[in-house]
Parts: C-alpha cells; sequence; structure tokens
C-alpha cells in the first residue's frame, strides 16, 4: 500500500541527499534554493521525451490541415508540430484560421509561426473550460483541428464530442521513453516523476529496478496511480491541500527528514 506519510505509518524518516528529478535541466528553479539550503545533490535527466511523426507516418491518418478553418492548440509541442508537418505537406493556412490557445503562453508562442495581428487568436488561462465561451461561439461555423500526441487529450476531446462539434484530432507527435542507457543506475535517495510515461520510462530503462531506499515523489494523481501499479511506495506527493508544487512538497519532507 502506497503511503505519503511515513511516521504516521511507523517508518523512519531517512535524510535526503542526491535527488535524481525526470526532467530537463531549467536555467531557473526553485530546486536550486533547495540543492543550497539542505546541501543537496540534484540531478536532471528527462525519463521520456517528444518525437514528430513522419509526413509519411501522418499521410496515413487521411487527415488534411488545409480542410480545417479552426485550430486547438493545447502546448507548444502541439504548435511545433502542427506547422513544422503544414510545412513538410506544403499546405498554407488561410489567413483567416482561427487558433484556440488553451493558455496565454501558448498563444504568445503561436506567434513565431504567424502575423499575429492579421489572424484570429483566443486564449484560455489554464482548462478547456476557460476557452468554452468562445468555442461554443464558433461551435457551427467552424470545422476544428486537434493536433496532438499518441496520448491524446481526453479532457478536450470530451468537451467536444459533448457539445457536438465538427471537429477531427490528428496525431502529429508522440511521446516515448528515453535512452537512459548510460545511466549506471539509478540509486538516489530520491526520485521525482510527473508522469505516468516517466515510470514506464524508469522501468523500460531499469527492469529490474527495486525501490528498496529510494524515496519517489511524484506529482499529479495520474502519476500516483502508475506508481501504485507498480507497487512502489509513494513518500513525497503534490499537489496537496496547501503544497501546490514538488519543491513544497519536498521541502516539507526535508524540514523533518534533514534535521
Amino acid at each position: 500500500m502506497a503511503t505519503t506519510d511515513e511516521t504516521a505509518n511507523g517508518l523512519e524518516l531517512k535524510p535526503i541527499k542526491t535527488i535524481l528529478v525526470s526532467q530537463p535541466k531549467p536555467e531557473r528553479s526553485p530546486y536550486y534554493e533547495l540543492e543550497n539550503k539542505y546541501s543537496l545533490q540534484i540531478d536532471w535527466r528527462p525519463f521520456i521525451h517528444v518525437e514528430g511523426l513522419t509526413g509519411k507516418e501522418f499521410r496515413k491518418q487521411r487527415v488534411y490541415p488545409g480542410e480545417y478553418t479552426a485550430v486547438i492548440l493545447t502546448s507548444k509541442n502541439s504548435i511545433d508540430h502542427f506547422f513544422r508537418m503544414c510545412e513538410e505537406l506544403r499546405v498554407k493556412m488561410s489567413a483567416e484560421t482561427k487558433y484556440f490557445c488553451m493558455t496565454e503562453a501558448v498563444a504568445n508562442y503561436l506567434q513565431k509561426f504567424i502575423i499575429y495581428r492579421k489572424r484570429k487568436v483566443f486564449a484560455g488561462k489554464r482548462t478547456i473550460a476557460d476557452l468554452k465561451p468562445a468555442l461554443m461561439k464558433h461551435r457551427t461555423k467552424e470545422k476544428f483541428l486537434l493536433p496532438c500526441s499518441n496520448l491524446g487529450s481526453k479532457t478536450v476531446t470530451n468537451f467536444l464530442n459533448e457539445n457536438e462539434f465538427n471537429w477531427k484530432d490528428a496525431m502529429m507527435y508522440r511521446t516515448v521513453s528515453s535512452d537512459l542507457s548510460d545511466l549506471s543506475d539509478v540509486t538516489y535517495d530520491a526520485l521525482v516523476f510527473f508522469s505516468p510515461q516517466g515510470i514506464d520510462s524508469l522501468y523500460e530503462n531499469f527492469p529490474t529496478f527495486e525501490q528498496l531506499d529510494t524515496r519517489i515523489a511524484v506529482f499529479g494523481k495520474s502519476t500516483c496511480n502508475a506508481v501504485e501499479a507498480r507497487n512502489l511506495t509513494i513518500n513525497i506527493k503534490a499537489p496537496q491541500p496547501g503544497i501546490n508544487s514538488m519543491t513544497m512538497a519536498l521541502e516539507k519532507y526535508l524540514k523533518d527528514s534533514n534535521k
């Protein structure tokens, strides 16, 4: 049974000195403050990465981007691979194409690919629900395309189906496990994961992995479910009430473990 409260279950909190974060190393991060404050060694290594489909692979879906009058963009990756695929297929989107972006950051990134002032761009704050007013306004007028990965976008597809949009998803990139063969092992005091795919990658690269004394830190419900499915113990979890980030969850643990 996985748990996030070691003291409550009679388990001894053990100091953490080394942490492996399963993401690319950022230029700035609150992790660096933790590293200095608690004299940690924090290493960074993406356990998963994104690969674009080839034009040949994409054509098998029989989706023609130029036939769509609106595009829903959920991430920077979706933007990169949508326009990459358009270029490879020699598709030029109409100047009248509408773009519905999940967040302001995604909308701002779109400016790398279009003349922003001449297009109609709509941005949400965080979820598809934020875009609902704009989407519903154009529901009957537009034909929507949703560029996505092999993982899809369940909340978006559910919304579009429930509201009877004229739409089609198009896989343009895939999330795959990274090759970690250059790592001799993963014997860190703590491993930090942010997606179920990160857990899958751990076992693809290290099939005989045993948790032993390694603390497992996870972010998000789906990641928790993936960890529990592998019969691993969750030692650190975010988000929780009052703990919105992984660094906050780590520090809460470190305050007790690294006294």
